[in-house]
């Protein structure tokens, strides 16, 4: 495919602008991986809040289904929230997830979360989440914000309903992904969610897509229950996870 010389104008431009932070980020990505490699101890990027870094790192009691049917249930991938905390647009792991939760309570149901931690795939993320759920619908979240929303009884990569472009999603279209799976967790007709796209945008985060992508899928053991998350109520930050 080629570019006009409109596309490769907004391109450049688009480029430009974003440069230094695109750039700084994908090097502290990059220094990370080869610590790692090389075996030095790794680092966290750390943007979040101590409480909400450590809920993450802890080893919680594993998740189990939940028999209650106004349950749903959001999975996170294995490096959400600790080794990783904002997604590839900057918008934070807990802002997102405050977000879904208000979604999936503005319809009288009741979120929980999951840490995954045997997959990094979106699809079977979400798949996990929809079977620990007691609604049997869940949210499914990569650590760079790709989501999806899932039921128990689909194939793992069939879905009710899927966000591909994580760099175009605001905390507003999350709040509607909570919104949606709570609705068909109620059995109730669902106007899915307007999926958006930027033919742009791969290009322009491709790179970053990846490393965040190779980071999460480090983290990834297969032996490893998932584990629920817990939250608190903060009169400064509303719901912090501990």
């Amino acid at each position: 495919m080629k570019f006009s010389e409109k596309q490769g104008a907004l391109f450049m431009n688009s480029a430009k602008s974003g440069d230094e932070r695109l750039i700084a980020e994908i090097t502290k990505i990059i220094r990370e991986i080869i610590d790692e490699r090389s075996g030095k101890p790794a680092q966290i990027i750390d943007n979040a809040p101590l409480g909400e870094k450590s809920a993450a790192n802890a080893h919680a009691a594993p998740a189990a289904h939940s028999p209650d049917p106004r349950d749903v249930t959001i999975a996170v991938g294995p490096a959400f929230l600790s080794a990783l905390t904002m997604t590839l647009s900057g918008l934070p792991h807990a802002d997102i997830l405050r977000e879904i939760a208000a979604g999936v309570e503005e319809e009288g149901m009741i979120p929980r979360v999951v840490k995954v931690f045997k997959t990094s795939d979106a699809a079977f993320i979400g798949k996990e989440a929809a079977e620990l759920s007691g609604s049997g619908v869940g949210v499914g979240l990569q650590s760079k914000g790709t989501a999806v929303i899932h039921q128990k009884d689909l194939y793992p990569l069939t879905n009710l309903e899927l966000f591909p472009q994580a760099p175009l999603m605001t905390l507003a279209h999350y709040r509607g992904i909570g919104r949606n799976a709570a609705r068909y967790a109620k059995g109730e007709r669902v106007k899915p969610l307007k999926v958006l796209n930027d033919p742009m945008t791969r290009a322009a985060y491709q790179v970053k897509a990846a490393l965040m992508h190779n980071k999460e899928t480090a983290l990834v053991d297969t032996g490893r229950a998932s584990e629920e998350l817990t939250w608190q109520e903060t009169e400064a930050r509303g719901r912090v996870f501990i």
